[in-house]
């Protein structure tokens, strides 16, 4: 799938958001090693900590499919400034693919690159266990 793939699906998850107490929008488009797709959108629930993020969605999504090597993510946002994954995405995915690149859109749907290992330098994972 080529990136600009990629991003339309996961600018297109943003009209899925639900999102009744913060207004804001973010969809998240999953590539896997073998090329599979899985798209999410962020979920709000009243009880603020059960709400579930767009790269979550997604990547939740993917694991239950037996998908558990991700090549690249597209999250996209509404806001002028780029839409990064928050924490506790980045460590969800940091523990699948610490390499995997992470592409971060804007309102303008310009795009940030980085690796997932950038984001999260000193992420945790088995070997500390």
């Amino acid at each position: 799938m080529t990136e600009r793939e990629l991003t339309q699906k996961a600018v297109e998850m943003l009209e899925r958001a639900y999102i009744p107490y913060s207004h804001f929008p973010v969809g998240a488009a999953l590539e896997c090693e073998d090329g599979a797709v899985y798209t999410g959108c962020n979920i709000e629930n009243s009880s603020y900590s059960l709400t579930l993020c767009a790269e979550r969605t997604a990547a939740v999504k993917a694991v239950s499919e037996g998908h558990t090597k991700f090549r690249r993510i597209v999250i996209a946002g509404n806001s002028e400034d780029f839409c990064y994954p928050c924490g506790a995405c980045r460590q969800f995915l940091y523990e699948f693919s610490p390499d995997m690149e992470v592409i971060c859109l804007n309102r303008a749907r310009e795009a940030r690159k980085m690796t997932l290992r950038a984001l999260m330098p000193c992420g945790f994972d088995s070997t500390f266990l």
